[in-house]
């Protein structure tokens, strides 16, 4: 099991789309006060940029270390359990928690490898980065005000990351919305994004083979299947045994 500073390592911040290069300093400012280090940036508009080198403070090093990648789907390949992240509840068919649950969910899962994406500062996420992502993280707030700065909420979710990890101080642990699922922090790993990427894709190219799909119009049938299974959140073994029934079935179809 990850001891509570190496889980504090691998929790990944992305960032996606971000407008103002101030604000991905203030970011990385605000993760390393809170002891995370490993950020990802997703397309920024202007990056590197001097803007947010003064605005790091001494979290230069969280900058040196970013790494830019094109799209939201190479930034979480590897993950395990990915949180897209909301100023409010949203009708959405995933899980919903706020950053205190989150925080305990991932304490309760120690083994994951973890994501926590925030979207553009304007606009958010879009229903497609949404789909990607298995549980939304919400912070809330004033109902008539629910405008939070991304760097603010960046910092709320980073502070309750450091109080379930970085901090041994029992008073300041919240611990009551985690003992319903402490027993599953030995439960096997969840499949990464990029093993649920190749199994959607292996998913519609085989029902598309069966009849069940149109081959050029997907349409909304795989949509609600990718997000059952998301849902469901397949662990490592069961994708491969979900890949298998593919598989034999692709051998029905005379699939080569």
């Amino acid at each position: 099991m990850n001891s509570s500073n190496n889980i504090l390592d691998s929790i990944r911040i992305v960032l996606v789309q971000t407008y103002h290069p101030g604000n991905i300093g203030a970011i990385a400012r605000a993760m390393k006060t809170m002891g995370l280090n490993e950020l990802y940036l997703v397309d920024p508009r202007e990056y590197p940029a001097d803007e947010a080198s003064s605005r790091a403070a001494g979290a230069l090093d969280v900058l040196d270390n970013a790494i830019v990648v094109e799209s939201l789907t190479e930034a979480i390949a590897d993950c395990t359990q990915v949180f897209a992240t909301s100023a409010r509840k949203r009708n959405y068919t995933r899980p919903q928690v706020s950053a205190e649950e989150a925080a305990g969910w991932i304490k309760a899962n120690p083994n994951e490898k973890i994501a926590i994406v925030f979207g553009r500062e304007r606009m958010g996420l879009s229903n497609e980065q949404l789909g990607l992502c298995q549980q939304l993280l919400y912070i809330p707030g004033n109902p008539e005000y629910d405008v939070l700065n991304i760097g603010s909420a960046v910092q709320i979710v980073s502070y309750e990351l450091f109080k379930q990890f970085g901090l041994h101080r029992d008073d300041l642990v919240s611990t009551t919305e985690t003992s319903s699922i402490e027993a599953s922090a030995e439960s096997e790993e969840y499949a990464s994004q990029q093993d649920m990427e190749r199994f959607y894709q292996h998913l519609e190219s085989t029902l598309s083979d069966t009849g069940f799909l149109v081959k050029n119009h997907p349409g909304e049938a795989i949509l609600r299947l990718q997000q059952m299974f998301a849902r469901a959140q397949p662990n490592a073994k069961e994708l491969r045994m979900l890949r298998g029934i593919l598989g034999s079935v692709d051998k029905l179809t005379n699939k080569t």
